[in-house]
C-alpha cells in the first residue's frame, strides 16, 4: 500500500484520480446534533397537530416543511463540515452585508402579530432575516478577533468595530421589534469579545452605555414603549389580563403543571388543543412538559448543555483562534437561546418570543442551525 494512502490522507479510484480522506469529525457532538433534531420532530408532531388541522385542516401541516427543512439542513451540515471553515474569513463581511440589507428589507413587509421579521418569498416560503445576521455577526466577530487577537485590549480594536457591527444589527432589530432576536445578538457579540480578550472595563462602559442607548431607543422609536410595556406587565402578573397579554403564559404554566414528574404521554397535551396559542413555536417547551413531564423537561435541558460541553471542549482543541471562536460563537448561541426560550416558557423572564433550537417550527431557524452544526464539525476535524 502507497504510504500516503496508509496514513489517510489520499486514496484512488480505478481511474486513477486522487481523492482526500478527511479526518474524522467530533461523533459526540454530531449524535448530539442528530438526537436534538430526531426528539423536536417528534415533539412538533405532537405540538403541532391540533392546531394545524384547526387552521389548515391537515395534522402535519406544519411537520411535513419541517421535515423538508431538517433534511436540507442535514445536507448543509454534512457539506459544511466537508469545507474548510478558513474559507469564511472571506464570506464575514459579504454576509454582514446581505444581512443588513435584509433586516432593512423586512421592515417593508406586512405586519404579523405586531412585527415585522419575516421576508415573503413567492412560491418558497418565509425567510427570518435575524437567522441570516446571528450567523453573519459570529463569522464577522471572529475574523475581526482571530487578525487583532494581540491589540484586542485597546479601544480602537477591541471595541470600536463590535460596537458599530452590534449598534447597526440592534438598531434594525428593534425596529421590526425583535426584542429578544437583539438581547441574543448582543449577548453573543459580548460573549465573543470577552473570549476574544476584550478589557473588562470595557465592558463596564458598555452597560452604561446600553442604558443610555435604551434611553435614545426610547426617545427616537416611543412605539417601543407601549411594545415593552405590555411585555413587561404580563410578566409580572399575567392574571391581570388572563384573555389579553397573559394569555398565553397562563396556558404555558398551565401545561407545564398538569404534566406532573412523568407527564401525561406523548401526543396526549390538553393545552395544545387551540389553549396555548402557538404550541408549535415559541411555546413548544411548555407541551414537552405536559407529554413528557419533568423528566422529558430535564432530558431537553441535559442535550443542551451536553451540546454546549462538547462544543467547549472542541474550541479548547481547535488548531487555531478562528476555528475556536467560530465554534464558540455558534455553540454558545444555541445554549442561550435555549436559555432564554425556556425562561420565557417558565415566565422567569417576560415573554420576548424566541423560538426553542431544533424544536421550534421554522425552516430558515432550522437549516441555520445545522449549517452552523456544520462548520464545529468542520473545526472538530482539525482538532489538535
Amino acid at each position: 500500500m502507497p504510504k500516503a494512502a496508509a496514513h489517510g490522507v489520499h486514496t484512488h479510484t480505478g481511474r486513477g484520480l486522487p481523492l482526500r480522506r478527511l479526518p474524522a469529525m467530533d461523533l459526540p457532538f454530531l449524535v448530539l446534533v442528530l438526537t436534538l433534531v430526531g426528539f423536536g420532530l417528534v415533539m412538533l408532531g405532537s405540538a403541532s397537530s391540533a392546531v394545524a388541522l384547526y387552521r389548515r385542516n391537515d395534522a402535519f401541516a406544519y411537520l411535513r416543511p419541517q421535515l423538508l427543512y431538517a433534511a436540507l439542513g442535514i445536507g448543509a451540515m454534512w457539506a459544511a463540515s466537508r469545507v474548510d471553515y478558513h474559507i469564511y474569513h472571506k464570506l464575514a463581511w459579504p454576509l454582514l452585508g446581505l444581512s443588513m440589507v435584509l433586516l432593512t428589507a423586512v421592515l417593508f413587509m406586512p405586519e404579523y402579530n405586531g412585527c415585522k421579521r419575516w421576508l415573503v418569498l413567492p412560491g418558497l416560503g418565509t425567510l427570518q432575516p435575524s437567522e441570516i445576521a446571528k450567523f453573519a455577526v459570529v463569522l464577522v466577530f471572529a475574523h475581526i478577533i482571530s487578525l487583532n487577537h494581540d491589540r484586542m485590549g485597546s479601544f480602537a480594536v477591541g471595541v470600536l468595530p463590535f460596537a458599530l457591527v452590534l449598534g447597526v444589527v440592534a438598531v434594525l432589530m428593534l425596529l421590526e421589534p425583535h426584542l429578544s432576536g437583539t438581547v441574543l445578538i448582543l449577548c453573543i457579540g459580548a460573549v465573543l469579545m470577552f473570549v476574544g480578550g476584550t478589557g473588562l472595563r470595557w465592558f463596564v462602559l458598555a452597560a452604561v452605555g446600553g442604558a443610555a442607548a435604551i434611553g435614545a431607543a426610547i426617545a427616537i422609536m416611543p412605539d417601543l414603549v407601549p411594545y415593552a410595556a405590555s411585555r413587561l406587565s404580563s410578566w409580572l402578573d399575567p392574571f391581570a389580563d388572563p384573555l389579553g397579554d397573559g394569555h398565553q403564559t397562563i396556558q404555558s404554566l398551565y401545561a407545564i403543571g398538569s404534566g406532573g414528574a412523568t407527564g401525561l404521554g406523548l401526543g396526549n397535551s390538553r393545552q395544545k388543543h387551540l389553549f396555548v396559542p402557538e404550541p408549535q413555536n415559541d411555546f413548544i417547551f411548555s407541551i414537552v412538559c405536559e407529554e413528557l413531564g419533568f423528566v422529558g423537561a430535564c432530558a431537553v435541558v441535559l442535550l443542551f448543555v451536553l451540546l454546549l460541553w462538547r462544543g467547549i471542549t472542541i474550541a479548547a482543541h481547535a488548531p487555531d483562534r478562528f476555528g475556536a471562536l467560530l465554534v464558540v460563537g455558534f455553540t454558545v448561541q444555541v445554549a442561550l437561546q435555549a436559555v432564554l426560550n425556556v425562561a420565557v416558557v417558565t415566565n422567569t423572564i417576560p415573554n420576548t418570543g424566541i423560538s426553542l433550537p431544533f424544536f421550534s417550527s421554522g425552516g430558515t431557524s432550522l437549516m441555520m442551525l445545522l449549517g452552523e452544526m456544520g462548520i464545529v464539525l468542520s473545526v472538530s476535524r482539525g482538532e489538535t
